[in-house]
């Protein structure tokens, strides 16, 4: 029952989507979460605190980006992890999921322990973000005692962390495993960076003795069948584990197959993409400027066309089951500037920014050129992250759940440039790149974070997100 003093927030006119269905339904919030839907809430509007007229929008949910590297803020950099979560806020995004990996301001000490990682990223973000977020840890190489640590982790409210099994801070395959397990049977889940190191240091180490040290040779050496190998021994940890896993930025085909054939066994796998992989090839390490060629050194890196289109279609068919960024927000003035002072590629900060062109990407790439429907991208950028990574109260226009919203308009068409865009880097990989839709106005919880393309919410208004169990 809708209260008689009327709601805080009316949204009206628009087409509601989730990911069962569309419809043209008016939408009330109060306290923060969704109280109503229904076909025609007008007579609402006299008593409404605001009353939004969404007439040829589309009322999405708010995307969840599962998969970022955003820094916490520095002494020198005290607006860094701020302005990216207000960058994802003008992309559509109204929950992120961070990693607090080695380059993202973490301490030493947070390299040791888990839980001491998990009280200084509270700590350093506390009243900071624009937008609400959470915290999946990184499980390193070198900590103490990790696996003693993920109860009390799980019991914190952060039922998901990642382990890599590449670079130096890789986790041994048999404490992957261990992790699996341990999370599994407290309903959390383990992420994994699938890139098998002994294929990729020894075509590593090979380039490197034959000169091969430009940023171009970086995708040679980090092969789809290296991906893959990785990929399957993962899904065998998951089955000998009886564990849930989820795999991070799957690149290419030879993965998927992996991951698909084990589902269909009843391993409990999911995997994302990302917009990157989606949208762009290894055609980019054809580019003969090493700074230029250096933007495009991410891992697992580009693929060929054919990889691109059998991830559209993992995406269409279930097989994959989310899209996220793994957003780096690296700059070709500092990090990825190196390439130009003739560094090898393998010293080359990894990772692009991608945390405002999400849905950008998805919607223009995917919906408007029909190769995924308008509700399964709802599914794929907001409902499946919702539900897998213990974020209830998020991801779905439904009553009850917070009041992320977006109000997007699906006929604007926009070529995606810098100079537009608002996160701390220095470029983007999309640059020039024409698509369909675009973001009118965001909302976090009902308060207005970006309105008709200009931020207009605080900073610190976004919270920390204790997370219940995976599914």
């Amino acid at each position: 029952m809708i209260d008689a003093t009327g709601p805080e927030l009316l949204v009206l006119g628009g087409t509601v989507v989730t990911a069962a269905g569309s419809r043209r339904a008016d939408v009330a919030v109060r306290g923060g979460r969704i109280e109503a839907i229904e076909r025609d809430l007008s007579r609402l509007s006299g008593a409404a605190a605001k009353v939004v007229d969404a007439s040829g929008l589309l009322v999405l949910p708010g995307c969840i980006d599962v998969h970022t590297h955003t820094r916490v803020a520095s002494d020198a950099e005290p607006d860094r992890f701020y302005q990216d979560s207000l960058a994802a806020a003008f992309g559509g995004t109204t929950t992120f999921l961070a990693f607090n990996n080695p380059g993202t301001g973490s301490s030493e000490a947070a390299h040791r322990s888990i839980l001491t990682g998990i009280e200084e990223f509270r700590r350093m973000t506390a009243s900071d973000s624009a937008i609400d977020y959470a915290l999946s840890p990184t499980i390193l190489g070198g900590m103490d005692d990790p696996l003693a640590e993920l109860p009390a982790m799980v019991d914190a409210g952060i039922p998901t962390a990642k382990a890599f099994m590449v670079f130096d801070f890789r986790l041994a395959d048999r404490s992957i495993f261990e992790a699996m397990r341990i999370l599994g049977e407290r309903g959390g889940m383990l992420e994994v960076h699938c890139e098998d190191p002994v294929l990729i240091d020894a075509a590593v180490e090979a380039a490197l003795q034959r000169g091969d040290t430009s940023p171009r040779h970086h995708a040679a050496t980090r092969s789809a069948e290296a991906e893959a190998v990785a990929t399957h021994r993962a899904m065998a940890f998951a089955r000998g584990a009886d564990a849930p896993v989820h795999l991070v930025h799957l690149s290419c085909a030879a993965a998927l197959r992996h991951v698909a054939e084990a589902r269909a066994t009843g391993v409990r796998a999911t995997a994302e993409t990302c917009p990157h992989y989606l949208a762009l090839t290894d055609a980019r390490y054809e580019e003969p400027d090493p700074l230029e060629c250096a933007k495009s050194v991410i891992s697992p890196p580009l693929r060929a066309a054919g990889d691109r289109d059998a991830l559209w279609s993992g995406l269409a068919g279930g097989d994959l089951s989310l899209v996220a960024t793994d957003h780096v927000p690296d700059r070709v003035a500092v990090e990825k500037g190196e390439a130009a002072r003739g560094v090898p590629f393998n010293r080359i900060s990894n990772g692009a920014p991608g945390i405002e062109t999400m849905l950008a990407v998805v919607y223009g790439l995917g919906v408007a050129t029909g190769r995924i429907t308008l509700e399964r991208m709802v599914d794929l950028l907001a409902t499946t992250p919702s539900r897998r990574f213990g974020l209830g109260r998020k991801g779905a226009i439904e009553i009850g759940r917070d009041a992320d919203l977006v109000l997007f308009d699906p006929a604007a068409r926009r070529t995606i440039r810098q100079d537009d865009l608002h996160h701390t880097s220095d470029f983007t990989p999309y640059e020039g790149l024409e698509v369909v839709g675009a973001v009118r106005s965001t909302w976090v919880r009902g308060r207005a974070v970006v309105r008709d393309g200009r931020a207009v919410g605080d900073r610190g208004e976004g919270q920390f997100v204790e997370r219940g169990v995976v599914a």
